[in-house]
């Protein structure tokens, strides 16, 4: 008996043995993640460079819902193939520097994305990467937190959530073997919330779905991708191209992880796959996974 099967089964005996509407909610055919999955648009950054409008097409006939901008406002091609498909667009990591790194007091470049983005109907942005440089230290992330939080204030005025986007890196131990995670834990304010990585939470030692519960109500979306089965964690530096895996053809189990997005209030899920030698290809292997769970 494989994995999947195993878990359905053991969900299955556990059901009626004791029924929990949340876990047969996160199984249910129709739940909300797999009706609405999104793809984080960066795994099919190739394509895309060489025709959007034809692989957004490929991504809603894949069963695909809604897309996850990257590069955003940078990216109208994106923009523009996602409405001729019929995509929504409800979520869009933007470049970072217009808080991370803000040229005034005022964020001015940020109230611009944020304008952007409304105009078009976006829901969520999300930060998504912090460069070497600016995350060195404890007071490097405290940093980071108090603009994070200056922005997110911005972001709600205009009825937009902020959220922050993990790599492995955040969980790395620093003085007094705190880390950076733990700061924005700290930090972050109400306004301020999560967009869970899952893959780089595992790469990290981390569980998941442990972490999805723990932060629970502060949770906005998820990126759903799968590692290497056997891959050394906690891993802090460079991984292979191929510990980047579709959807079930990993060592990370995706029915906790819905369960407890479920509990925890999380709103949208995106399939994401940072490298994979046929994007497409994988990205069709993954909803399917999900479809069969």
């Amino acid at each position: 008996m494989n994995r999947r099967s195993f878990l359905l089964s053991s969900a299955a005996s556990s059901l009626a043995l004791a029924p929990s509407s949340s876990l047969l909610a996160a199984l249910a055919k129709d739940n909300a993640y797999r009706a609405n999955i999104g793809i984080q648009l960066y795994t099919l950054r190739d394509a895309l460079s060489k025709d959007a409008a034809g692989t957004l097409k490929k991504v809603a006939e894949a069963g695909y819902k809604q897309v996850e901008l990257y590069g955003f406002p940078n990216c109208q091609p994106l923009i523009d193939g996602a409405k001729a498909a019929g995509l929504a667009i409800n979520s869009a990591h933007f470049e970072w520097d217009s808080v991370i790194n803000p040229k005034d007091e005022a964020m001015s470049d940020f109230k611009k994305i944020v304008a952007r983005a409304k105009e078009l109907g976006i829901g969520n942005l999300v930060i998504p990467y912090l460069q070497d440089n600016v995350r060195k230290t404890l007071a490097d992330y405290k940093k980071i937190a108090a603009n994070a939080n200056k922005a997110a204030a911005i972001a709600k005025k205009e009825g937009i959530q902020l959220s922050y986007h993990n790599h492995a890196f955040e969980f790395e131990p620093k003085e007094g073997g705190k880390t950076g995670y733990d700061v924005f834990i700290e930090e972050f304010s109400a306004d301020m919330q999560f967009e869970i990585d899952v893959f780089w939470v595992k790469v990290a030692a981390k569980d998941p779905a442990e972490l999805i519960t723990k932060l629970s109500g502060r949770v906005s979306q998820l990126h759903l991708k799968d590692l290497k089965k056997d891959t050394k964690v906690p891993e802090f530096g460079n991984l292979p191209a191929d510990a980047f895996k579709e959807l079930g053809n990993g060592m990370i189990p995706m029915e906790p992880i819905i369960e407890a997005a479920s509990k925890a209030g999380v709103k949208h899920c995106h399939v994401e796959q940072d490298q994979s030698p046929d994007a497409l290809a994988s990205i069709k292997q993954s909803i399917d996974y999900l479809a069969k769970l």
